[in-house]
């Protein structure tokens, strides 16, 4: 059997095997990520550096960078599911190393949130909901228009107002914020859909194991949260002044896009929101909230047929 280093020599002396080399040294050499690293490194990296060095590069240029080739964080075609390569100067050679990608880095929040937060689950139509299947009537075709503007336009960190869809049961206001959620995952940008009688029961009870304001800061800084079907909760002046005042009080201030739907309009809703449990009229407790919601979102009426 021919030793190991009598392979190597003959494979590196075939004119053959030499060309193929140079060709692929050369597309690697030529990949975008990789001039950029070797620019930005010039007065550090040597030539015996990129030469030991060429299959790590190579290794990069085989990879996903920023799920460019991944249709999702399942088909992710990485050595690392969610994770890509960034290329790093160490002891004198090139490395990569793997960190995690966008979709990840969602995918991770996502599980963190859902363990945290129970009241997040929300029926499994409006979780595969898609503006694909979104059936426009004249009632409807409004609301889609507006989710559709907000998803051409929308760019993380920039401020951006949401949306208030507001109508009769079942007219699918609810459909619509779980197709701006999955657009939204298409695009690689977080969102969270509560259902908000059952966060604030959850809320009540989450004083007893101290979970509590954990809870609250996670709805105040989530990229883009979705508040399905305000006014249906028994509101109580703790749930109003003490959960949601403070979570649409610190969106407002960092205009994080905040999105509702709502059986009621803004005036209903702020009827709603004035009497508590008890009977107490607290108007100008309410007139704050309907303040901060005018403030994070525009109102649109759903119409139509009820589809349930």
């Amino acid at each position: 059997m021919e030793k190991i280093n009598k392979t190597l020599q003959r494979l590196a002396s075939n004119q053959n095997f030499q060309k193929r080399y140079e060709e692929q040294r050369q597309k690697v050499l030529q990949n975008r990520g990789i001039q950029v690293f070797l620019t930005e490194h010039e007065d550090d990296i040597t030539q015996e550096i990129v030469e030991k060095s060429m299959s790590k590069l190579y290794e990069y240029t085989n990879q996903s960078h920023d799920c460019d080739r991944c249709e999702s964080l399942e088909k992710c075609i990485n050595y690392m599911k969610g994770y890509h390569p960034e290329l790093v100067l160490s002891r004198n050679s090139i490395d990569a190393v793997y960190k995690r990608c966008k979709r990840k880095v969602m995918a991770d929040e996502k599980k963190k949130n859902e363990k945290l937060i129970k009241s997040l689950y929300v029926p499994r139509d409006i979780l595969e909901a898609t503006f694909e299947d979104f059936e426009g009537d004249t009632g409807r075709l409004d609301a889609g228009d507006r989710a559709a503007t907000f998803l051409m336009n929308y760019e993380e960190g920039k401020k951006a107002k949401g949306l208030y869809l507001y109508g009769k049961f079942g007219v699918g206001k609810s459909y619509i914020l779980g197709a701006i959620a999955n657009e939204l995952a298409r695009k690689q940008i977080s969102s969270m859909i509560v259902y908000v009688p059952e966060l604030l029961r959850e809320m009540k009870s989450s004083i007893a194991d101290s979970t509590l304001n954990e809870k609250i800061e996670a709805l105040k800084k989530e990229p883009i949260l979705m508040l399905d079907d305000i006014g249906a909760e028994a509101m109580s002046s703790w749930t109003r002044d003490e959960i949601l005042g403070p979570i649409l009080q610190f969106r407002m201030l960092e205009s994080l896009p905040t999105f509702f739907t709502s059986n009621f309009d803004f005036k209903g809703l702020e009827h709603h929101l004035t009497y508590s449990q008890r009977g107490e009229e607290e108007k100008m407790k309410a007139m704050r909230i309907m303040e901060r919601i005018r403030t994070l979102s525009e109102p649109v009426l759903v119409d139509g047929k009820n589809r349930r």
